[in-house]
């Protein structure tokens, strides 16, 4: 894919540009937002997300076999629905750490200008890897099958129970600084009778940090198996993650009903893993199958195709979610 200098500068100038505008934005008025407010945010940031697919479609095409526009649109999907997954993650995180309403908008302000800084680090890494080792599509292949299973087996064990404030860096951070128990704002200390404290603030950004992190493992190897362009990768991740702010407050009670997320999701991670795995048989350079030799007799699977799976399995999805949710509310009613 053909992309210019000038493309390059532009969607970072534009990214760097919509985040210092949510910052001074949030900054200046720190409020839990309305429902309108969301509805009207998220419809501006999905709708540039579908201009900028349908612009790849008209402007880069296809070559290779490779269609752009289907690419991003697929890669845009997945990491967008791994994101939904994540903000479970972030309201646990949010209630255990007791951040006010009217300034979680800020945290997780922080938390997406965090993920994109990391998934712009793991993106450069990724694609160096597979730009000089072919064999890296085995491991990120087998990663997400693994993964895939882990989901299943929580979801089948009931395993539920997330405690990402308690992972091992928070635990560090409240054990070696003078943490207070008052918010404010965005400032991460702050004086009270000559004593200098931490703020908690501090923490719900190491932990929404040290998350950003796990999250970006998954998300990074997935988006890889869709596309190999770095700047479809980049591009699918940054509109995945805008809106997600207002999401988190828009969907807050819808996002517990979705109880089939996790197996629709282990279901396409498993699907880009396979497709992974036989793309890197494709590219096999590893002596120790078929003489180091390319593996062209395995059948890969088109970009419409991850495309048409992905959206199908999402729609299942959520339609099997809410209609569960149904049933259990009119089962509760009936008192059986």
């Amino acid at each position: 894919m053909d992309v210019s200098l000038l493309e390059w500068t532009i969607t970072i100038a534009v990214t760097v540009g919509v985040l210092l505008f949510d910052v001074v934005v949030i900054a200046r008025n720190p409020h839990e937002p309305s429902m309108r407010e969301c509805a009207v945010a998220l419809s501006i940031y999905v709708g540039a997300a579908i201009a900028f697919g349908c612009w790849i479609f008209l402007f880069h095409g296809s070559a290779d076999g490779h269609n752009f526009g289907v690419e991003f649109f697929a890669g845009w999907l997945t990491e967008y629905s791994l994101s939904i997954d994540n903000l479970f993650v972030f309201i646990i995180l949010m209630n255990a750490l007791a951040v006010p309403r009217h300034l979680q908008q800020e945290a997780l302000m922080v938390g997406i200008i965090l993920a994109l800084i990391f998934r712009a680090v793991f993106i450069a890494a990724g694609y160096t890897l597979i730009e000089n080792f072919s064999w890296v599509f085995y491991i990120f292949g087998a990663f997400l099958v693994y993964t895939a299973y882990t989901l299943v087996k929580s979801y089948r064990d009931h395993d539920d129970e997330e405690h990402p404030e308690e992972n091992a860096v928070v635990l560090f951070a409240r054990r070696r600084l003078n943490v207070g128990e008052e918010f404010q704002g965005l400032k991460l200390w702050y004086r009270l009778e000559g004593i200098r404290f931490v703020s908690p603030m501090l923490i719900v950004i190491i932990a929404l940090g040290t998350t950003d992190i796990l999250f970006a493992l998954d998300s990074i190897p997935a988006i890889f198996g869709i596309t190999q362009e770095p700047y479809l990768v980049f591009t699918a991740n940054v509109f995945a993650l805008m809106g997600l702010r207002q999401l988190y407050f828009l969907l807050g009670g819808l996002l517990q009903r979705l109880v089939y997320l996790s197996l629709g999701l282990s279901f396409i991670l498993a699907f880009i893993g396979v497709k992974l795995v036989l793309h890197a048989l494709h590219e096999n350079e590893l002596p120790f199958l078929n003489g180091g030799e390319h593996i062209t007799a395995v059948p890969e699977i088109s970009s419409l195709v991850s495309l048409g799976v992905i959206v199908l399995t999402l729609v299942i999805t959520a339609v099997a979610s809410l209609a569960k949710d149904k049933r259990d509310n009119e089962r509760d009613e009936a008192g059986v």
